[in-house]
């Protein structure tokens, strides 16, 4: 069994409730961290954990914590983004529906490092039976001396607010999401100013993801150098992932970075192999946007080595032959899979998200979603494959914020590994309605050849 740090207790009936939560040892990462600690030991700690942010960027978490401008008197804030919208990922709302006090315990601690009294979760729209979850155990915190003011007697006051968002996916983007806390259209700023000098109503705000601040109590319960100790190199600690697609056992799973996407994949402990008897096809390691992987390249890398499910391991050898861990969505895809189908459907998603701001983004979304709807139905021709890989080098890079990457990679990665399936919905146009391409050559393995 891998390192718990933060479903550790989840199955513990009624731990959604302050009094089990508090028994089983809740809030004392708080009374450490505000009797003991000061905001700059606290950011310390966090630099020493190694901690990346977990929403998909996997940014140092202490470094970006000391990014945050100080000018005397202006209020500082932290919003942790629970904008939990990236297709394949949902390990955020299964934090806040079972450990509601470990987000609210974090988010304490990040408040007090940071000096922000007045602290926001911004939740996505959907998620409206979570938010009665976190409001009652908000208010249990309250009653419980644990929120309000001078905390525990130390001169703190923090409160926490729960806004809920309307549904868009581009307020998962930290200054869409600024922009629509303020009561405004969810539109990316341009950068900079960066949130940590100029934020929410231009004050300094830090934004970090539900899992990241989450992370934030063992850390400081264990201490920075003991979390830094569980995982492998860079990839410090535990991550939850979202495992779901063609498994026998799909959910959300903590594991420490140190395992190896075959086991993952193929180990009872976590999704108990393909769905039916299938063979593995390909997969999205990291949320939809992140690029797919055929079989070959997923359990092994270019170099034939063996792939880990970790920052680093997943993104060996680049866009060409690896990906990125990404928010953690595992999206495993069988022999039966459609890569054409699937990629429309992606594209569809991003089409309809891109909040239209940037001409490449919102006139290249659309176009992309047209040519792979006319593949997938059989109309296309051999030009739109080399068409949408045009369209999507075109957005990659040009526009304000990571929307319209978010939706070229998975394109390019599509053509790159699965050229010959777009091939055949082209020169077999009538089979294609019919049935899939199959597996192919994608989980042959790979010939590596020395010195590659």
């Amino acid at each position: 069994m891998g390192v718990k740090l933060l479903l550790a207790k989840a199955h513990i009936e009624g731990i959604r409730n302050y009094d089990v939560y508090r028994r089983e040892g809740g809030y004392q990462a708080v009374e450490k961290a505000l009797k003991t600690m000061s905001p700059e030991a606290i950011v310390e700690e966090v630099k020493k954990s190694g901690l990346r942010g977990r929403g998909g960027a996997g940014f140092p978490t202490g470094m970006k914590w000391s990014f945050i401008a100080k000018p005397e008197g202006v209020p500082r804030h932290l919003v942790c983004n629970a904008d939990e919208s990236e297709p394949g990922t949902f390990k955020d709302r299964y934090l806040m529906e079972f450990l509601p006090h470990l987000l609210i315990e974090g988010l304490i601690i990040s408040s007090f490092a940071l000096g922000s009294n007045n602290t926001y979760i911004y939740i996505r729209g959907e998620y409206a039976w979570v938010v009665d979850i976190l409001e009652k155990a908000i208010e249990e915190a309250k009653q419980n001396g644990w929120l309000g003011n001078n905390i525990l007697g130390s001169g703190f006051d923090c409160n926490i607010y729960v806004q809920r968002g309307a549904g868009a996916y581009i307020c998962g983007e930290e200054t869409a999401l600024l922009e629509s806390l303020e009561g405004k259209r969810g539109n990316p700023r341009i950068k900079p100013p960066f949130p940590a000098i100029k934020g929410v109503w231009d004050r300094p705000t830090v934004v970090n993801n539900v899992e990241t601040l989450a992370a934030v109590v063992p850390i400081i319960n264990l201490g920075g150098d003991e979390y830094a100790k569980i995982g492998m190199g860079r990839s410090t600690g535990t991550k939850l992932i979202s495992a779901c697609g063609n498994i026998n056992k799909p959910g959300v799973y903590e594991i420490d970075m140190t395992i190896s996407v075959e086991e993952f994949i193929f180990s009872e402990e976590y999704c108990g192999g393909i769905k039916n008897g299938k063979r593995l096809k390909a997969c999205i390691p990291g949320g939809s946007s992140v690029p797919i992987l055929p079989a070959n390249l997923l359990l092994k890398t270019a170099k034939g080595e063996t792939r880990y499910m970790n920052y680093e391991s997943l993104s060996d050898g680049g866009f060409a032959a690896g990906s990125m861990m990404g928010s953690g969505g595992f999206i495993v895809l069988d022999e039966d899979q459609c890569v054409v189908r699937h990629t429309y459907t992606l594209a569809r998603f991003y089409r309809h998200e891109s909040c239209g701001q940037c001409s490449p983004c919102r006139e290249g979304t659309g176009w992309m979603e047209k040519i792979l709807l006319r593949l997938e139905k059989g109309e296309g021709k051999m030009s739109d494959i080399d068409l949408l890989w045009d369209i999507q080098g075109k957005i990659e890079g040009n526009t304000i914020c990571p929307l319209g990457d978010a939706a070229a990679w998975p394109v390019a990665a599509a053509i790159r590994h699965f050229r010959d399936e777009f091939e055949w919905h082209v020169l077999h146009p009538h089979e294609a309605q019919l049935s899939n391409f199959g597996l192919a050559h994608y989980a042959d393995p790979l010939q590596v050849t020395a010195g590659v």
